[in-house]
């Protein structure tokens, strides 16, 4: 027998040789062919990876490993970016379990095609124009049916590469910065300075990636009167809303100021434009509905000073779009403020963002479609701009989507808990936007219920991008029409 010394012989290399290609082209063809399906598998992967994790003994404070739903539950919060939790966060997790936590919001944050698309790359070393086309449908989910586009798309096929750069850099320089301004705030709290690093880069992550996990002791509670910290919290929660594809297109202004000012809107795309306007309008809309609504609440802003409470009413409305820090007991609101907030969170953030929700582009089609509809226009205009019929569409599509999982899901948790209708709607609404916030409910619910709360999680930060990319590929050209029939709506 040949010793172990020997070379292996030549039929066995080649058969290792081939079974490597075999798996690299397995990889290849699911990535460039199917990278919505497979960001899916990457998630669940993901998931099942960070699960284990934070199961171990190691991950626990005292070695008490928690129940594996708990974990699990857990785990699809982190990897799905968000903040909901049915354990104290700030005191069961050992310093491993929060490192863990730490990595996984990064992760999870970059989104599920984004990543797919970075993996696949990574994988396969290249991208094909399929996967090209499913990246940039992370940022406009209508690039999937590969028909023509048009130049108000967020993304060209020739950016995505500059795409996925964007996501890493912007990722670690804009929590690098938070992080150090953040720095004064958690030193001064923290029992050491090591731990007021660890506080500062640990928000840093939780807001830019809009998760609204709290790690440390007292939680968010302990800045109450930090106004510097809490304004540069809401300031990352916001540009991680905003969405990548904007944060590309700002920055591109920012190293070319001869060819296109920052500050000249005439230059950016439509799709900035009505991100920016509607997220604009959103953080202002929603503090004066809460300052209004929430103005005599002793349980919320009515015990507070006026300046206070103008201060609480935006940050409230910037967190409930997908932040998920609170300095008010989300229990406590009233319910006219319990739905404004619900409404705020099933919005979200900007598409291809840190944040969940349907988002605020498919609120603003819609809310166009409705003028243009009100003034008896054919068509659907913005800024100069005509936004064609399949945009609408897909825009209905992921309402009518994200409708049916909040509903589906408020009914079976309410029927398995019995909870109050109004909370279990909050809390579900929170899941599916990745918010965070919660009425108290979650802790409380039962290990089918926390399976349910999951799915929930997973479909509101997975679905709707994956549902529009199907919607827009299964579209296909008629070459002939129907007899033309109106039925009676309305």
């Amino acid at each position: 027998m040949p010793s172990g010394d020997e070379p292996v012989p030549s039929d066995a290399s080649g058969g290792i040789r081939r079974a490597v290609r075999a798996v690299s082209h397995t990889f290849r063809v699911i990535t460039t062919r199917s990278p919505a399906r497979f960001a899916i598998l990457v998630f669940v992967a993901l998931i099942l990876v960070f699960t284990t994790l934070l199961w171990l003994p190691i991950s626990a404070v005292g070695g008490e490993p928690i129940e594996f739903h708990d974990a699990l539950f857990t785990a699809v919060s982190t990897i799905c970016v968000t903040g909901l939790s049915s354990v104290d966060m700030t005191a069961h997790w050992s310093i491993f379990g929060e490192v863990v936590i730490f990595i996984g919001v990064n992760i999870g944050g970059m989104g599920a095609l984004t990543l797919a698309s970075m993996l696949g790359l990574i994988i396969s070393k290249r991208m094909g124009l399929r996967a090209k086309l499913i990246a940039a449908g992370d940022t406009n989910p209508l690039r999937a049916h590969g028909g023509a586009v048009s130049e108000s798309q967020a993304i060209r096929l020739g950016e995505v590469g500059q795409l996925l750069r964007t996501v890493a850099f912007s990722t670690l320089i804009v929590e690098a910065v938070v992080g150090v301004l953040l720095l004064p705030s958690t030193v001064a709290q923290a029992p050491t300075w090591l731990e007021g690093v660890w506080n500062a880069l640990s928000y840093a992550a939780m807001s830019f990636t809009n998760t609204g996990f709290s790690l440390n002791g007292g939680g968010i509670d302990a800045f109450a009167d930090d106004y510097w910290f809490l304004s540069i919290l809401a300031l990352s929660v916001f540009i991680g809303s905003l969405g990548f594809p904007v944060l590309l297109a700002l920055s591109r202004r920012i190293r070319t100021p001869r060819r296109a000012h920052l500050f000249r809107p005439r230059t950016w795309s439509l799709h900035v434009k009505l991100t920016l306007v509607t997220s604009v309008i959103l953080v202002f809309g929603g503090a004066g509905a809460f300052l209004l609504l929430e103005y005599g609440n002793p349980g919320t802003f009515g015990s507070m000073p006026a300046g206070a409470t103008v201060f609480q009413s935006f940050f409230m409305s910037i967190m409930t779009r997908s932040g998920g820090f609170s300095i008010v007991d989300q229990g406590e609101l009233y319910g006219s403020g319990m739905l404004v907030g619900a409404m705020l969170m099933f919005i979200g953030g900007g598409s291809a963002s840190t944040a969940g929700g349907i988002k605020v582009t498919t609120l603003a089609v819609l809310a166009l479609a409705v003028w243009s509809e009100a003034r008896g226009r054919t068509s659907v205009q913005a800024f100069g701009r005509r936004i064609p019929s399949d945009v609408q569409r897909v825009a209905v599509a992921v309402l009518a989507w994200g409708a049916t999982i909040v509903a589906l899901g408020t009914i079976i948790i309410a029927q398995i808990t019995h909870a109050p209708i109004a909370e279990v709607l909050f809390d579900v609404i929170s899941g599916f936007g990745t918010v965070g916030l919660s009425t108290g409910l979650t802790e409380q619910l039962t290990a089918p219920a926390q399976m349910v709360m999951a799915v929930v999680i997973f479909m509101g930060r997975v679905g709707t991008v994956t549902l529009a990319a199907a919607v827009a590929a299964t579209s296909r050209r008629q070459l002939y029409a129907l007899p033309v029939e109106r039925p009676i709506v309305g």
